[in-house]
């Protein structure tokens, strides 16, 4: 009987480290080709930037809530209640998603050296 208890606690804690959905920064940037961008002008790269920015910071926030909602079903699910572990969702097409516009402001940030176009990003304070 113990060893049922331990192998189903084994496995819903296994299950519950890999469904977790990673938070924003610990998704890594895909590679995304220069080439639709060397074509654009100064102020095109700009406004595409200023674009996906935007785009970015609405994926990041949503990317850091799945993994805040994951968090807490990990946590009731490994104290009060097993089956709460099923209601994580894990990374998916959010976090795809993501990267891609990690890699798209990469790029134009390359880019954008290259030309000497001189954007320059604000970056978001650093998460305590």
């Amino acid at each position: 009987m113990k060893a049922r208890i331990f192998a189903a606690a084994s496995a819903a804690a296994t299950m519950a480290v890999s469904g977790c959905a990673s938070r924003s920064n610990d998704i890594p940037a895909s590679y995304v080709s220069p080439i639709p961008y060397q074509a654009l002008t100064c102020e095109q790269l700009t406004a595409e930037a200023q674009a996906i920015s935007q785009r970015a910071a609405i994926a990041t926030g949503a990317q850091n809530k799945r993994a805040m909602d994951d968090a807490a079903a990990m946590a009731i699910g490994l104290v009060v209640f097993w089956p709460a572990l099923f209601l994580m969702r894990g990374d998916g097409a959010q976090a795809a998603e993501l990267g891609r516009l990690k890699g798209e402001m990469n790029t134009i940030m390359q880019v954008n050296m290259e030309k000497g176009c001189g954007i320059q990003l604000q970056t978001a304070p650093a998460e305590a």
